[in-house]
């Protein structure tokens, strides 16, 4: 049973265990094929960074620990009901199995991680600093709002636990929760695999539906501002992601011509050459430089 926060792990470590078997003895591979169950599962809760915080609580409570994990109340584990020879019963400790893992999986990463790039983006450039403070800041939180209300959640289907409706309201406590000291540094790290595997995937759905899509335009707007390398007090922004060099450069050309950012396909794929998209993102960018993200976010708030 993996753990590992990606999508259908348990088909990936089917493939490692039973591939390094063959490697000694082709039989035991196919054994373990015929024989094994590698169960997908979903993990989801929010672990912030390790830093002087973190190490000072250790301290109080008298624990000498250079490296000490903090981490919120909530979890959820979802595994995929797939096990050969009965299975433990973890769901006495509020451990979800079902049939349909993906379902979830859906949920959480069109919703929860698709939800934290529309504050760590706009926050960076605000120099707002953690996760709660950009939702006790009224027009970040009226924009995430929103955009997961009115953009994202008809796109989603219910699980048996929670409509895509009752997922924000839990993602909102969790995301406002100010005991949680979550950087918008650490959930804006990787964009560029952050925004293609959250954000775009919901996006594209959101086009191909005819839905409303200007939040989730805007979202890369404020993620194409933000790598430009400033924020809009003009502190620099420090490299935050492994292809930053690339993403500065666009993001740079891109203040005089928005579709430089578009033509990135690795991002966007055919998406960068839909009229709709390119143009919502346009005008978004052109006004996030001329007018600042505040405008930004007042301007969506009354769209």
């Amino acid at each position: 049973l993996s753990c590992d926060n990606l999508q259908g792990n348990g088909a990936i470590l089917r493939r490692a265990v039973s591939g390094l078997a063959r490697l000694s003895d082709p039989s035991l591979g196919d054994w373990i094929e015929d024989r094994a169950g590698f169960p997908d599962s979903m993990v989801d809760c929010i672990v912030p960074a390790t830093g002087e915080r973190e190490l000072g609580l250790a301290r109080e409570l008298g624990v000498d620990d250079a490296a000490p994990v903090t981490h919120e109340s909530f979890r959820q584990w979802v595994i995929e009901d797939d096990f050969r020879s009965g299975r433990p019963d973890w769901d006495r400790a509020g451990a979800i199995f079902t049939d349909d893992v993906r379902a979830y999986e859906t949920m959480k990463l069109s919703m929860l991680n698709a939800g934290h790039q529309l504050l760590a983006n706009v926050g960076e450039l605000l120099s707002v600093n953690t996760i709660s403070g950009a939702m006790a800041h009224g027009g970040i939180r009226a924009f995430f709002d929103r955009v997961e209300r009115r953009e994202i959640a008809p796109l989603v289907a219910p699980v048996p636990e929670a409509t895509p409706e009752d997922y924000i309201d839990l993602i909102t406590r969790r995301f406002a929760n100010s005991a949680i000291v979550d950087t918008v540094r650490r959930v804006a790290f990787d964009g560029s695999s952050r925004h293609p595997g959250f954000v775009v995937p919901i996006l594209r759905e959101g086009l191909r539906a005819d839905s409303p899509v200007e939040g989730l335009a805007l979202a890369e707007a404020f993620w194409a501002r933000m790598c430009a390398g400033t924020r809009e007090n003009g502190e620099p922004i420090e490299p935050n992601d492994p292809r930053w060099e690339e993403l500065n450069a666009r993001a740079l050309g891109a203040r005089g011509n928005p579709g430089r950012w578009l033509e990135m396909d690795r991002v966007y794929g055919d998406l960068g050459r839909d009229a709709r998209f390119a143009k919502l993102f346009s005008d978004w960018l052109d006004l996030i430089w001329n007018e600042g993200a505040e405008a930004a976010l007042a301007r969506h708030a009354g769209s």
